[in-house]
């Protein structure tokens, strides 16, 4: 196999990796509850830990890039992972698992913009990415499988962790492998002009920027919320049978992944901004759908077209930002991105159940529907022409 699809075939790889621990972690959580002999309270932490640790991660992301260059930063998030997964899969006292989960997070910090940053600097970047986060889905779909799997064979749920563990040290020899030249042809190849300061800094000093990470912050919510929540509203709400409602909600899942697949080429044809405003349209369609229209096989397919719609919403906008930021700054511009779409993926879900809690879980609809038109006015606001200077 040619170096650059070795290359990209292991980055598709560590994403499902990525999306296989996303995906499993509500099936072993209630195992490491009664393991710990937790409440759901103290559980919750880990959560945090995850969280606190990806966020640390993508906010020095930039400046460790700078430093170790992309074939050392990304066996540095490899590695980061092997710690973290290696930490939790001995069962430690419950602050040393807080300890690994924070790790992993760090890890996954650095893989996700490390591998979107990687994956920018090809040709035919847009349908790459998209290809890249279908491979998160793919991992995602399995993950669940596996550790079920596992799990009714009584391996116990730090198995699922061990599993992790040996699939990450086969991308770390990988990444020492085949990337280990990634940064001589990324220095002789982009040409790239030096600067001084933190590249953190200048990159939050463009409104591009900030219009970008608010846009993936609303897209991440709405995403997360209504994966979250989609069935408690079918069943308590709609009345719906439990069974067929796992299954919509399965469908909306499907529906994001074939999203990326199929128009994956999309906006190589029509344009990346075309592309997210009609998927924009598309999202609040099939939210309205299911909204006035209380009948399953509707809400089926609105849920399905809201996820298809969704699917190439975040790897297309990751893909424009070599156009409008300077092209030293795009690690670092990718890595704010990601972190603020974590803290949509945490805020917007709990704002989601505090509304469900006091107003009823009708709605989840409308704060779908707020936060797509949020999107849209965001995304109004991008510019359309790149960046022509590096912030001093």
């Amino acid at each position: 196999m040619p170096l650059p699809r070795a290359q990209i075939a292991l980055a598709f790889f560590a994403f499902i990796i990525v999306g296989a621990n996303d995906g499993a972690f509500g099936v072993v959580l209630p195992s490491i509850q009664d393991h710990y002999h937790a409440d759901k309270a103290t559980i919750g932490l880990l959560f945090l830990a995850s969280t606190v640790g990806y966020l640390f991660g993508s906010f020095n992301n930039g400046p460790l890039l700078e430093k170790l260059g992309r074939h050392r930063f990304l066996m540095l998030g490899t590695l980061a992972l092997l710690i973290g997964t290696g930490t939790i899969s001995f069962m430690p006292p419950f602050p040393f698992l807080l300890v690994g989960y924070l790790i992993l997070g760090v890890g996954i910090s650095l893989l996700d913009p490390g591998l979107n940053a990687y994956i920018t600097s090809l040709p035919r970047s847009t349908a790459l990415l998209n290809y890249l986060h279908a491979f998160y889905g793919v991992g995602a779909w399995l993950g669940p499988l596996l550790a079920s799997a596992l799990l009714s064979q009584r391996l116990g749920w730090n198995g699922v962790y061990i599993t992790w563990w040996s699939l990450g040290l086969l991308a770390l020899i990988g990444f020492g492998w085949l990337f280990r030249n990634l940064n001589e042809r990324q220095g002789s190849e982009e040409g790239e002009e030096q600067a001084t300061g933190n590249v953190l800094w200048m990159a939050l000093r463009l409104r591009v920027v900030w219009l970008a990470a608010l846009f993936l912050l609303f897209y991440v919510g709405a995403e997360v919320s209504l994966g979250n929540w989609s069935f408690s509203f079918l069943t308590e709400e709609r009345h719906g049978d439990l069974l067929l409602s796992g299954g919509i909600v399965s469908g909306y899942w499907f529906g994001l992944t074939l999203g990326r697949v199929v128009l994956a080429h999309a906006g190589e044809r029509i344009g990346n901004r075309r592309l997210i405003e009609l998927c924009l349209g598309g999202v609040a369609l099939g939210l309205a759908l299911v909204w006035f229209v209380p009948f399953q096989p509707i809400s089926a397919a609105g849920l399905l077209l809201v996820g298809f719609c969704l699917g190439p919403i975040f790897p297309s906008v990751i893909a424009l930002m070599p156009g409008l930021v300077p092209s030293r700054l795009v690690p670092s511009a990718i890595g704010f991105l990601a972190s603020m779409s974590a803290v949509g993926g945490s805020l917007c879900p709990w704002l989601a159940g505090n509304l469900a809690e006091h107003l009823g879980l009708w709605t989840l609809l409308p704060f779908a529907i707020v936060l797509t038109g949020c999107m849209l006015c965001l995304w109004l606001a991008l510019p359309h022409k790149a960046a022509q200077e590096m912030p001093q």
